[in-house]
């Protein structure tokens, strides 16, 4: 939420849709110390919902605040750094006994370290970009994963290593200097054509029957986006350098 100081006391709508995303993370994590891992990717997702609406209750509503602000950057720490890891560690990272909370703290760390690059950088980064995968994103992907595998009937051990991979490779991607499409321009207010209506419905039916699997795709296409994208310049940059050498010669 966009910083901007108030003269007396706090918002409540859009710290309201903060403290529920706080309460959905905090609630997340006592799940996942009862090994109710299903409720506690659910309560992850629902988090991200409310996380996602309280900045945009506060644009439209013109209620924005530096207390807000900090308030939910505090509650993403929680929401989307301490709730997965904790859910990944409790699931099924325990059994590499000490290497296994250390990569969870990893994977915390690296959430830290990305908002707190976002927050310095919020005046002066493009829009248009993240810098480093999203620390929604980035929880999101990890929630999915574990929906998945927790409906599957793959081997433990194998799950085990898969979950510790996947948990540094989101830790390397949120630190990374990798560009990721915000979405940002997309201009909600205005009209689009009906194919995109009827795209947008597709999905939501898709998710509908099969939320976890649908879910873990679209992060896992996302994730995998800013690194193919990178490699796509570097090739572009290359073949560039090529041609000016040819003609140079």
């Amino acid at each position: 939420m966009k910083r901007r100081e108030s003269r007396s006391g706090i918002y409540f709508l859009p710290n309201l849709f903060t403290t529920a995303s706080l309460f959905a993370a905090f609630y997340s994590i006592v799940a996942s110390m009862h090994s109710q891992y299903e409720l506690s990717i659910i309560a992850i997702f629902v988090g991200m919902i409310a996380d996602g609406l309280d900045g945009r209750i506060a644009r439209m509503t013109n209620t924005e605040t530096a207390f807000g602000a900090e308030y939910d950057s505090l509650a993403d720490m929680v929401t989307f750094g301490m709730a997965p890891a904790l859910l990944f560690y409790s699931w099924t990272l325990n059994q590499f006994g000490k290497v296994g909370w250390l990569i969870a703290f990893i994977y915390t760390a690296a959430v830290a370290l990305r908002l707190a690059r976002f927050n310095t950088q919020l005046e002066t980064a493009d829009k248009r970009y993240f810098q480093g995968l999203s620390s929604t994103l980035g929880a999101a992907l990890m929630a999915s994963f574990a929906w998945v595998c927790y409906q599957s009937h793959l081997p433990k051990s194998l799950i085990a290593v898969a979950a510790a991979g996947l948990t540094l490779m989101t830790a390397i991607l949120m630190v990374s200097n990798i560009r990721y499409n915000s979405f940002k321009e997309v201009d909600l207010k205005g009209k689009i054509p009906f194919l995109h209506v009827l795209v947008i419905v597709v999905l939501f039916v898709a998710i509908a029957a099969d939320p976890s699997l649908v879910l873990f795709t679209a992060s896992f296409i996302y994730a995998a986006s800013g690194p193919t994208q990178t490699l796509f310049a570097i090739q572009r940059v290359r073949r560039q350098r090529k041609v000016r050498r040819k003609e140079d010669d």
